[in-house]
């Protein structure tokens, strides 16, 4: 089947099995592979992407079910070499160490930032539990993701 995707600003025409995952077109067949494969099972989240404006698990859903849709994914958060104030929190705060999840963080978080840029630490931190990293215990993405929620509320 041939579909479209607006990956990042970018139409992609592709041509796809109606088995495959969105992860696995956003990656083997548009090139963006920051969208990490975890478990494959919508558990870990590292396959987090923003579809339409919602947060989803890009592993779970098949690629046939984005055609048409706007996707965003973490190439899609640095305007240029300028990062977004979330990577820059999450460099500045330590926040990841092998890096796989880091990217379905991200997303998560820039997610969960627009729809609410009042968002609650107790809200924050119920949302990004439903992510999960094995390297770093939480506690630096949770301050990352406080400190680019701070940021990004400052009036400039």
């Amino acid at each position: 089947m041939k579909i479209t995707l607006t990956l990042n600003g970018n139409k992609h025409q592709v041509d796809v099995e109606p088995r495959h995952t969105l992860t696995d077109v956003i990656r083997d067949a548009c090139g963006y592979t920051g969208t990490h494969l975890g478990c494959e099972h919508g558990v870990c989240g590292a396959c987090t992407i923003i579809v339409d404006g919602e947060a989803i698990r890009a592993c779970l859903m098949f690629a046939i079910q984005a055609d048409g849709r706007t996707i965003r994914t973490i190439e899609g958060l640095a305007q240029g070499n300028t990062l977004h104030p979330l990577q820059e929190a999450f460099v500045k705060h330590h926040a990841l160490q092998c890096g796989y999840c880091t990217p379905g963080f991200l997303m998560l978080a820039t997610h969960a930032l627009e729809k609410n840029p009042d968002i609650t630490d107790a809200e924050l931190q119920d949302v990004l539990s439903s992510n999960l990293c094995r390297c770093t215990g939480y506690q630096n993405i949770l301050a990352a993701v406080q400190d680019a929620r701070d940021t990004m509320r400052t009036p400039s």
